[in-house]
C-alpha cells in the first residue's frame, strides 16, 4: 500500500506539476504510466529473481529505491528530470509488488488463500487512494513537491518499520529455489495458456483503469470547472470504493461463484459506464455516479485474477513467475492507455476516450472466457 502512494500521488498533482513545470498533456500522460515502464519490461524477470534474491530483501530494496526517487523527483528543475526519477519509482514498486503474492500464499492456510489474495489485490485502490486523500488536502497550501515528500516520509516510515520488525521473521526467509535457468522458467510460464490469459485481462483491465482515475482530475477541472482540491478527493473517493468490489471479488469466490461469472458480470455492464463518464452530453452528477459505480463493480476483476494465479501456474514453484507476468500484463495496459487517451482527447476531445475504455473492458471479457475454457479442462484433467 505504501508502494501504491507513488502511483496515487500523481493523479491530484498533474495541474500543479503542468503549471510548475510547463508539462503538455502528452507529458502529463507519461508522468502517470512511467512508474508501470519497468514492470511492463520484465515484471516476470522481477518475480523469478525475487525467488533468487529473496522476497523480504526485494520488498526492503524496492522500499528504498521509492524513497530515493521521490525525494529526487520533489526537487526535479524539468519535466525530463521528474520523469526519470518516476522510472526508478517504477523500479522500486514493481520489486516491492512482485515479492509479497509469494509470502501471502506462503503464510496462508490453504482454505484461506482465495480471500488472502483478495485482501491483497486491495493495495493498489487502498494505498493509491489514501495518497490522493493526502494530496487534497496538501495542494491548497503547498506545490506538488510537497505531495513527493509526503510520500518519501511515508516510504522512510516504512523502511524503518521494515528494517526492526520484518528481519527476524524466520517463515519470510528464502525458500530453497529451482536450479532451472531463469530463462527457461519464464519460457515456461510466458507458454503457457492460462498465466497468459491472466496477464492480458489484467493489462485491459489496468488500461481501463488508469484511464478513467489517471485523467479524473483533470476531466473535472476542465469539464466540470471543479478546484484542484475538490477533484483530488472525488477522485481519491472514485479510487478507494474499489476496494468493495475487491473484497466483494474475493467473498464471491470463497463462496463458490464461477469465476467467469464475477468477470464477465463486472466488465459488460461497466463498458457502458466508463463510456458515459467521458461522453458529451452526461449530466455532471450523473458522471460522477458512474465514475463511482464503475471503480466499485470493476474493482472485482483483480480478486478473481490472482486468485487464479495458483491454479494456473505451470507448477507450484512458479506461481511467482505467474505473478510477475500478471504484473507484466498490468504494468503494459497502465503505461499504454494514458498516453494513448491522451492523443485521443488531444485530437478529438474528452468523447473520444470512450471508444478506448469500450474495447479494452470488451478485451477483458473475451480473455475471462478463455480463461474460464482453460480452467474447466484442466480442472477436468
Amino acid at each position: 500500500m505504501v508502494a501504491a502512494f507513488h502511483v496515487g500521488k500523481v493523479p491530484p498533482a498533474l495541474p500543479s506539476i503542468r503549471d510548475g513545470l510547463g508539462a503538455s498533456l502528452g507529458q502529463a500522460g507519461w508522468l502517470l504510466s512511467t512508474v508501470n515502464l519497468i514492470s511492463a519490461l520484465g515484471g516476470m524477470a522481477f518475480a523469478l529473481s525475487a525467488d533468487r534474491f529473496g522476497h523480504r530483501r526485494l520488498v526492503i530494496l524496492g522500499t528504498t529505491l521509492c524513497l530515493v526517487a521521490s525525494v529526487g523527483g520533489a526537487f526535479a528543475g524539468s519535466v525530463e528530470l521528474l520523469l526519470l526519477c518516476r522510472v526508478v519509482e517504477g523500479l522500486g514498486f514493481i520489486t516491492v509488488v512482485v515479492a509479497i503474492p509469494t509470502l501471502v500464499l506462503r503464510i496462508a492456510d490453504s482454505s484461506d488463500q482465495r480471500i488472502a489474495m483478495a485482501f491483497w489485490s486491495t493495495y493498489m485502490p487502498t494505498g493509491a487512494g489514501s495518497m490522493m486523500l493526502v494530496a487534497a488536502l496538501i495542494l491548497p497550501f503547498a506545490s506538488w513537491r510537497g505531495v513527493w515528500l509526503v510520500a518519501a516520509a511515508a516510504s522512510a516510515a516504512m523502511l524503518v518499520a521494515l528494517l526492526l520488525a520484518a528481519r527476524s521473521r524466520r517463515e519470510l526467509d528464502r525458500a530453497p529455489v529451482s536450479d532451472r535457468h531463469l530463462v527457461k522458467e519464464m519460457a515456461e510460464v510466458a507458454t503457457s495458456g492460462g498465466p497468459l490469459a491472466i496477464a492480458l485481462c489484467f493489462g485491459a483491465y489496468s488500461c481501463c483503469w488508469f484511464v478513467v482515475v489517471g485523467f479524473l482530475p483533470t476531466l473535472l477541472i476542465e469539464r466540470l470547472g471543479v478546484s484542484a482540491s475538490t477533484a483530488a478527493i472525488v477522485t481519491a473517493l472514485v479510487t478507494i470504493v474499489n476496494i468493495a468490489g475487491n473484497l466483494a471479488g474475493g467473498y464471491l469466490l470463497q463462496r463458490g461463484v464461477p469465476r467467469i461469472a464475477v468477470i464477465l458480470g463486472a466488465t459488460l455492464p461497466m463498458a457502458f459506464c466508463a463510456a458515459g463518464i467521458f461522453l458529451d452530453g452526461v449530466p455532471d452528477l450523473l458522471r460522477l455516479v458512474l465514475a463511482g459505480l464503475y471503480s466499485a463493480a470493476i474493482g472485482a476483476v483483480p480478486s478473481a485474477l490472482f486468485t487464479a494465479i495458483p491454479v494456473h501456474a505451470p507448477r507450484r514453484p512458479l506461481v511467482g513467475a505467474a505473478t510477475g507476468l500478471l504484473m507484466q500484463g498490468s504494468n503494459i495496459g497502465g503505461l499504454l492507455g494514458p498516453p494513448i487517451t491522451a492523443s485521443l482527447v488531444s485530437a478529438g476531445g474528452w468523447a473520444s476516450a470512450a471508444w478506448l475504455t469500450s474495447i479494452a473492458l470488451g478485451v477483458v471479457a473475451g480473455a475471462g472466457i478463455f480463461l474460464h475454457w482453460r480452467e474447466k479442462r484442466k480442472l477436468a484433467a
